[in-house]
């Protein structure tokens, strides 16, 4: 009985990132769902009703400020950047791969589900479907994909840490942004948020077998 529990329990920590993957698709299906009937979901109130309450002329440039760090234009400027800076073009190459398939895959998404965009408040004006929140999805997908690389590249470990959590609570912040400035539901932003991770956890297992590791073999042969 040991013995099986203990197989169990070695292939459920091998597979951990596929488990974790069944279970947020899991979520991010029973959100869709709802979404397809139409519903305003409870945690779409609570979350704008909570976020609403901190705005004001300070909060709302600084919002608007970390909103375009998820946007289109910044992220693109800082892809062309990483093949400037990075002597690895490998890396840089899964990084404009991770941009433009996240994009496409956000695209698609909205256009299957068309969810109007929420008819509160608008600090801002944007066009297009709400759900998934594209700068959430690709915000998450881009920076995400970052954290990945300085986890696992990285040596300089304070550097490391100090990368990791910038990243992470950008991440946050712009979803955050996205509910105060009135233009997507809490729900667009959580799914945006989900469906990037299981994307990255397909993503960045192919990135490394079949980009970096290879070409590292290949490097090696030579």
């Amino acid at each position: 009985m040991k013995e099986k529990l203990t197989k169990v329990k070695d292939i459920s920590i091998k597979n951990i990132k596929w488990i974790i993957l069944f279970i947020l698709l899991l979520i991010v299906i029973d959100i869709v769902e709802d979404v397809f009937d139409k519903e305003i979901l409870k945690f779409d109130i609570i979350g704008y009703s909570i976020i609403s309450n901190a705005i004001n002329p300070v909060v709302t440039p600084i919002a608007m400020f970390i909103t375009n760090l998820g946007g289109v234009s910044v992220i693109c400027v800082l892809t062309i950047l990483s093949f400037l800076l990075l002597k690895d073009k490998k890396i840089s190459v899964s990084i404009l791969l991770n941009v433009i398939i996240a994009t496409i895959l956000n695209v698609l998404l909205k256009n299957v589900i068309q969810r109007p965009r929420p008819n509160e408040l608008k600090l801002i004006v944007e066009t297009g479907y709400s759900f998934p929140s594209g700068h959430s999805m690709v915000g998450m997908a881009f920076y995400g994909f970052l954290i990945y690389l300085v986890y696992k590249y990285l040596k300089n470990k304070k550097l490391k840490v100090i990368l990791i959590s910038f990243f992470s609570v950008l991440i946050i912040l712009i979803g955050l942004s996205r509910i105060y400035l009135g233009v997507h539901y809490t729900s667009d932003v959580i799914a945006g948020f989900l469906i990037s991770i299981c994307y990255l956890i397909i993503f960045t297992s192919l990135v490394k077998k079949y980009i970096i590791e290879r070409e590292d073999e290949n490097e090696v042969k030579n």
